[in-house]
């Protein structure tokens, strides 16, 4: 079974930077989707950045709210996604969580995992 760590959640002034990571274990497919997903209390977890491990999976994809401020990278040896955030928002405050789509064939619904999420809290 896939597992997926997360850390380096905090609390951050705005204008401030976290960087957060996210290790997978197990059993990754060649084929599979990373990303992190971020979600406010009484509101619907939204995706905030996707990286997929080949073309077929996609490309690297962020939300019209983080793009140019936040970037997200892989580290193929480690298994492991990272999300680099700058200049950082009070509207940014959220629980992130990592994500994986773990395709065994490409046309067959994936394996989807979620981590625990990790706190980010961005002060005005």
């Amino acid at each position: 079974q896939v597992q997926l760590v997360e850390s380096g959640g905090g609390l951050v002034q705005a204008g401030g930077s976290l960087r957060l990571s996210c290790a997978a274990s197990g059993r990754v497919f060649s084929v599979n989707v990373m990303g992190w997903y971020r979600q406010i209390p009484g509101k619907q977890r939204e995706l905030v950045a996707t990286i997929p491990s080949v073309s077929e999976a996609g490309t690297t994809n962020y939300a019209d709210a983080v793009r140019g401020r936040f970037t997200i990278s892989k580290d193929i040896a480690k298994k492991t996604v990272h999300l680099q955030m700058d200049n950082l928002k009070p509207e940014d405050t959220a629980v992130y969580y990592c994500n994986i789509k773990n395709f065994r064939a490409l046309g067959s619904p994936p394996e989807d995992v979620w981590g625990q999420g990790t706190q980010v809290t961005v002060s005005s």
